[in-house]
Order: C-alpha cells, then structure tokens, then sequence
C-alpha cells in the first residue's frame, strides 16, 4: 500500500510538474534582463517596467480587459437566461436546447470565427471596425459555456422554494428573480469567470473578426513572436507571469471562500 501510495502521489506531482514548469520558468525569465531562455542573466525589473509604460502594450491590454467583461457580462445573462428557461420548459424543448448548445462547445473556434466574419460582414454588411463582429463571435463562443455552468445550479436547488413563492403570490419573474437566482449565484459566477478565461484566450474568432487596428491579448502575442522587437517580446514574458499570478489568487480566494461557507452552514 506505502508503495501504492508513493507511486500515485508520484504521478500527480510529475503531472503538475510538466503543467507549471514553463509557466514558472517563464516567470522567472521576466525578473532577469536575459533576451531570451536558456541564458540567465542579472535580476531586472526592465520587463515590467516595459509593459507598464509602452502605450501599445497599456491600450492593448486595457482594450483586451473591456471586452473580456462586457462579452462575459452579456455571456452570462444570456447564458443564464437560457438556463433557466431550458431547464423550466418541457423535456423535448430542453433536449432541443441542450443539443443546440453542445455544437459551439464541440465546434473548432476557427470555423465559428470564419462563420461570424461571413455573416455580420458578407450577408449583415456590418463593417469590422464596429467591434459587432468581434463582441458576437466571442459571445457564441462563451454562452454554452456558461450555460454548462448554471444547469447544474438548477438541478441543486430547493424546488419547492419555486413553487412555495408561486403558491405565495409571486409572478414568474419575480420568483425567478427572488427564489431561483439566489439559488444559482455560484454557478452564475463560475459562467462569468469562464466567459472572462475564454475571452481573453480567444485567438482564432479575434483575428477573423477583429478591428484591424485593435489587438487582444492573444492576437498581439503571435504577432509580436513573429517580430523582432526583443524589448516587446521579453515584456510579453512578465505579462504571463502577471496573468499567471492573478488566476492563481483568484483560484485560491473562490476556494477559501467556499471552505468558509461549508463551514457556516
């Protein structure tokens, strides 16, 4: 069993080991002045202090930010929308719903990016400097995911909560909005929270549909990896590390903070 024991505890951290060891390196690389990795050189702040006072790198990182929160912010009511009505309609409207969102989960986001460009541009005439194009796709892209989210929220719930407030009086909505939502506000922060990593991660629907003059995070980086400006490269690094270190307390403060609730009820 001791060896048993060892050998799966083993496991996992060799599995950490190669998830978080070039995201760690990486962070190390960016406290140093090296131009590239594998050379080490002296510790320096010059990385950071770089990506903070370039306004190419300021803009594209503030415009990145924005519309990670309004795509997650419209994701998430229309996602949770969806939820709730799917999950309070009848067994072959839901199965309809739910085979419907299943295909963006399961579809390449390239194609869904190639899809939107056609149709906002080619069939809607909606120009690309509009962001329409750019706040649509990655909305399809984020709904299903926060739609994953709340369903599950909803099969947890005290039902007869619904139902009491109905038999009290309530309307439809205001039993949603005072007795159901309550209910699923972990499921809705976990949506948005996603809708927030997936925006920021999209690459694919960005490029099709993107402003040519605007980058997001991820566009930028490809780009700049293909350029020669080492300054802007090596500042790049020190972003990562910041993304890193702010998905890590974030992580951390929702666990704490669930332990925290066990514990009170």
């Amino acid at each position: 069993m001791k060896t048993l024991k060892f050998f799966q505890g083993f496991w996992i951290w060799l599995v950490l080991l190669f998830l978080y060891a070039p995201i760690l390196i990486l962070a190390f690389y960016s406290f140093t002045s090296a131009t590239m990795i594998g050379t080490i050189r002296e510790f320096s702040l010059d990385n950071y202090v770089t990506l903070f006072t370039t306004p190419e790198l300021v803009d594209m990182i503030l415009g990145t930010l924005l519309l990670a929160i309004g795509v997650a912010l419209l994701s998430t009511i229309l996602g949770t929308v969806g939820a709730i009505g799917s999950f309070y309609s009848s067994k072959k409207v839901r199965g309809a719903i739910e085979l419907s969102n299943q295909i963006p989960v399961v579809n390449a986001d390239v194609v869904t990016g190639f899809s939107v460009c056609i149709l906002m541009i080619a069939i809607f005439h909606i120009r690309k400097d509009t962001y329409i194009p750019l706040v649509i796709g990655q909305t399809a892209l984020c709904v299903p995911f926060v739609y994953l989210s709340v369903i599950p929220r909803l099969k947890k719930m005290d039902h007869q909560l619904y139902e009491a407030a109905r038999d009290l009086g309530c309307t439809v909505g205001m039993a949603i909005w005072r007795v159901t939502i309550p209910q699923i506000v972990p499921g809705i922060t976990s949506g948005f929270m996603t809708a927030i990593t997936l925006s920021l991660d999209d690459y694919f629907i960005a490029t099709y549909t993107k402003p040519a003059t605007f980058n997001t995070i991820s566009t930028y980086v490809v780009n700049a990896t293909r350029g020669s400006q080492t300054s802007i490269k090596t500042a790049l690094w020190a972003l990562s590390a910041i993304i890193f270190l702010v998905v890590v307390l974030c992580v951390v403060g929702a666990n704490v903070l669930g332990m925290r609730d066990k514990q009170k009820n």
